[in-house]
């Protein structure tokens, strides 16, 4: 499968199976559709058929550079992952390894953020904060359900986590008394809105957490409109300063401001630009996911606007980098050398078996978007996971099953897409976000020009 399009200027071949990417000229963009299904077919054919646009020998010599990069293995390649996949799923299913957890410390909030799916922190129920004791049970349900990986990630989340602070600095403190006995090593990353954000709280997060993840929408107007206190006052005066002192105070790294555009700020290039203004350099800024019927929901006549600003920001984002201002949007993140490992890929972030979100009062569920819908429930951090059927539909979930994954060319870079979207979207994880699909497919070709212009690629 070959993916062909033109962003920016470049003509770009996307090589789905093998991931290469080429930046072509114009005869060797032209002749791929032509080559794609017969790369043996003949010279002559090729000039009969590209037409009179191109010089004879300039299309011959071409398509020889075509047929080299096939029998390199890096055009016209074959799938290959289809028979892995079917393997690692029955393993998963059989043997599930949890690798990462999402303690929701407090089902409180002391925002109102209107396009919150966990309805002002609370997820539908009871506000609760989570005791010491449920949050150390399922620290060692992480332990003893991980197997051999060493590596292992927790995530305080809310609602809003600081509202429960003292449980937080427990617990970071049991699972670092148990790592060196059970050969594990904890990462933790504590999720903010800010306002409890003192010297206190960024003191300890700076010692102890992996991330620091930063809830801010972009400029003032937009964040205010959307994320007000309970009191409904506007929450950036009071969060930005404690945000750029945060960011400077790691350095600028293991940490993100992260924000939600909605129908309301369908410029959101201008909030991202907003944010990096202001001295943030990692960001993510992402749509909205949400009953249609709501204001404030992405609608089709958006999306066109939509597309048309990520390519404003990559655009952006290339001269200011060019500059020496070094800025790092998160969904346009890609790694086209490396990149995360072939399970991944084609199954996405493992939520409900190697990824777990647990209530303040230890229920389990596949992940924070999938709590409070009892339906979802897959166990506790007393008994682990009973429910094993659901456990095992969400480990069957990957590219494959998705039908309109199979012939998507961006299929290997979201790994099928959030589950949670694609349930609420459709009721099935394996159905497909619509919306979601068009905004991340435009969201990976400006990445893949973005690693064109900054590495100053010539033409193959």
């Amino acid at each position: 499968m070959v993916h062909r399009y033109k962003n920016n200027g470049y003509n770009i071949v996307l090589d789905v199976n093998s991931g290469a990417v080429h930046v072509v000229d114009d005869v060797v963009y032209d002749l791929i559709p032509l080559m794609e299904n017969d790369p043996g077919i003949s010279d002559d054919e090729l000039v009969r058929q590209i037409g009179s646009g191109y010089d004879g020998s300039d299309v011959k010599e071409a398509a020889g550079e075509v047929r080299k990069l096939y029998e390199d293995g890096t055009l016209f390649s074959a799938d290959v992952f289809e028979p892995y996949i079917e393997r690692f799923t029955e393993e998963k299913s059989r043997a599930p390894i949890i690798k990462a957890m999402c303690l929701h410390i407090a089902h409180d909030c002391n925002l109102r953020c209107a396009y919150c799916f966990a309805g002002d922190g609370e997820y539908h129920g009871r506000k609760a904060l989570m005791s010491y004791e449920v949050g150390k049970k399922a620290l060692d349900l992480l332990i003893a359900s991980s197997g051999s990986r060493v590596n292992l990630e927790v995530d305080f989340f809310g609602g809003e986590p600081t509202l429960n602070f003292d449980v937080v600095k427990k617990l970071v403190e049991y699972g670092r008394s148990r790592e060196k006995e059970c050969n594990k090593k904890f990462r933790f990353t504590l999720t903010t809105n800010g306002l409890l954000l003192d010297d206190e709280v960024l003191d300890f997060a700076n010692k102890e957490m992996g991330n620091l993840v930063l809830s801010i929408d972009g400029r003032r107007e937009v964040n205010d409109r959307m994320r007000p206190t309970a009191g409904g006052k506007g929450s950036y005066d009071v969060i930005l300063p404690k945000f750029r002192k945060a960011a400077a105070s790691r350095d600028q790294t293991n940490y993100y401001v992260r924000g939600t555009y909605t129908h309301f700020n369908t410029d959101f290039a201008k909030d991202v630009l907003h944010l990096h203004d202001e001295g943030f350099e990692q960001i993510s800024v992402e749509p909205v996911v949400s009953d249609p019927k709501e204001e404030y929901a992405i609608r089709e006549e958006d999306i066109p606007v939509l597309l048309e600003q990520y390519d404003v920001l990559a655009r952006e984002i290339i001269k200011r980098r060019k500059e020496g201002r070094f800025i790092n949007f998160f969904h346009f993140m890609i790694d086209l050398e490396g990149g995360p490992c072939v399970a991944k890929r084609l199954s996405g972030c493992g939520a409900g078996t190697e990824y777990l979100a647990v209530t303040p009062w230890g229920d389990l569920y596949p992940c924070h978007q999938f709590v409070g819908k009892e339906e979802f429930l897959l166990g506790n951090v007393d008994d682990g996971i009973i429910n094993t059927k659901l456990s095992s539909k969400f480990a069957s979930c990957n590219v494959y099953t998705k039908k309109e994954c199979r012939d998507c060319f961006a299929k290997f870079y979201c790994s099928g897409g959030c589950m949670a979207n694609s349930y609420n979207a459709t009721g099935d994880i394996n159905g497909n976000y619509e919306t979601g699909c068009i905004l991340q497919r435009k969201r990976i070709e400006c990445a893949i020009m973005i690693k064109a212009a900054l590495s100053g690629e010539a033409a193959d």
